[in-house]
C-alpha cells in the first residue's frame, strides 16, 4: 500500500470512517425517513460495528503480525456482512410468497411478555424481502454487499501486505 501513499493505518482509518458513515446513514433512514430495519439489517449493522472497531484497533498497531491478524478479522467480519447482504438481496430479487422475517414493534409488545418482547425488538421489525429505498437501481442490501465486499478485499490486501512486510 506504500506505493499509493497510504499506510495500513490510514486505510484502516478510512474503513472505520466509512463504517461509521454507513451506520449513521442507516440510523437516518430509520429515524429520519421512518424505514424499519429487518433482522438482516440489524446483523449487517453489527458486522459494520465489528469492522469499524477492528479497523480502529488496526490503526493503533504497527507490528506486522498484529496487522495481519487485525486485517484477517476485518476480512472475516466483512465477509459475514457481505454474506448477510447477499442473502437479503436474494430474498429481494426472489421474495418468498408467505415468509416474513420480522414482527412489528406493537405486535411484539402486545402479544408477548416483556422479557420475551425486549430481545425481539432488537432483532428488527421490517420485512427482509421488501425494498424500501433504492439508489441508482440498487437496494440498501445491494449497496451493503458492494461495500462489505470492498472491505473484504481491502482486508485481504492489507493482510497480504503486512504478511510480506514481516
Amino acid at each position: 500500500m506504500a506505493g499509493v501513499g497510504l499506510t495500513a493505518q490510514r486505510v484502516l482509518a478510512l474503513v472505520a470512517l466509512a463504517c461509521l458513515g454507513m451506520l449513521g446513514f442507516g440510523l437516518y433512514l430509520q429515524h429520519g425517513v421512518g424505514l424499519n430495519p429487518c433482522p438482516m439489517c440489524i446483523v449487517q449493522r453489527y458486522a459494520l460495528i465489528a469492522v469499524a472497531l477492528l479497523a480502529l484497533l488496526g490503526t493503533r498497531t504497527g507490528r506486522p503480525l498484529m496487522q495481519v491478524v487485525v486485517a484477517l478479522l476485518v476480512t472475516l467480519s466483512a465477509g459475514l456482512g457481505a454474506f448477510t447482504a447477499a442473502r437479503q438481496s436474494w430474498l429481494q430479487w426472489y421474495p418468498p410468497e408467505t415468509v416474513n422475517c420480522g414482527r412489528d414493534f406493537y405486535g411484539m409488545v402486545e402479544n408477548f411478555p416483556l422479557q420475551r418482547a425486549i430481545p425481539m425488538i432488537f432483532k428488527g421489525s421490517g420485512d427482509c424481502s421488501q425494498v424500501d429505498w433504492t439508489f441508482l437501481g440498487g437496494s440498501i442490501a445491494n449497496w451493503s454487499f458492494l461495500v462489505f465486499s470492498l472491505f473484504l478485499l481491502t482486508g485481504l490486501a492489507l493482510a497480504w501486505s503486512a504478511w510480506r512486510a514481516r
